[in-house]
């Protein structure tokens, strides 16, 4: 576990454990990553990255252990509170996720209208991210007529579009080529830079070595740092 002040960190993990069962699949995790941090979650297939971001926003239910978001107690949060915990992440898929009978901008509204803003602001924050990402002239556009590249540019615009402290990207290059993964990472950098910290799991050594930040390994759901790392 890092030492310091607490305040530096957005989400702590102390000694937690994902179990289905008779199985384990996360076992005595404790983590700490800090305010605006770019983290990689890095290991083999089965090694338990998915689920170990599932927990962040109780996607999953922790077996045991406490995991701290900005302030709150995961362990003690009511139901009633779990999509104002939400509110705070926004995720990335390998799979984007978009829903193939709306159009790209009504993808990217989705979340603003769950949030309850107004059609105006919805209207100009939808314009903004989809700018942000080059997709604002596909805008009436359906995912299916888009490439892979392409939708996976619109789902970070909608992981975008409220205002997260968190973005998780789950293996959000595994599907793409090696121009457009570049180009989803430099987008997802650049909101880095604006005040997001970020968490990616990913296969891609290169990309880790490519793109600087930290890098944690999993292997059989359990933690290791590497030793050249604080």
């Amino acid at each position: 576990m890092s030492n310091g002040n607490n305040e530096n960190y957005l989400i702590r993990m102390f000694h937690v454990y994902r179990r289905y069962g008779n199985n384990t699949a996360l076992f005595d995790i404790s983590l700490d990553v800090k305010k605006n941090e770019f983290v990689f979650i890095t290991g083999p297939s089965g090694a338990g990255k998915t689920t170990l971001l599932k927990l962040l926003y109780l996607g999953e239910p922790i077996s045991e252990g406490q995991i701290i978001v900005d302030g709150i107690n995961l362990t003690r949060i009511s139901k009633n509170n779990i999509p104002l915990l939400r509110r705070k992440f926004g995720i990335i898929f390998q799979e984007f996720k978009l829903i193939p009978t709306k159009t790209v901008f009504e993808n990217v509204a989705l979340v603003l209208e769950a949030a309850d803003k107004p059609a105006r602001f919805i209207q100009k924050k939808v314009a903004s991210m989809l700018r942000s990402v080059g997709m604002e002239d596909r805008q009436n556009a359906f995912p299916l007529s888009l490439s892979g590249g392409e939708q996976q540019r619109v789902a970070i615009a909608r992981a975008m579009a409220g205002d997260p402290k968190i973005i998780l990207a789950d293996e959000p290059t595994g599907s793409l080529d090696a121009e457009s993964a570049e180009q989803v990472i430099e987008l997802i950098r650049g909101f880095n830079a604006r005040g997001s910290t970020i968490i990616i799991t990913t296969h891609d050594k290169t990309l880790i070595n490519k793109t600087g930040g930290r890098m944690i390994y999993l292997k059989q759901g359990r933690l290791w740092h590497p030793p050249n790392q604080n």
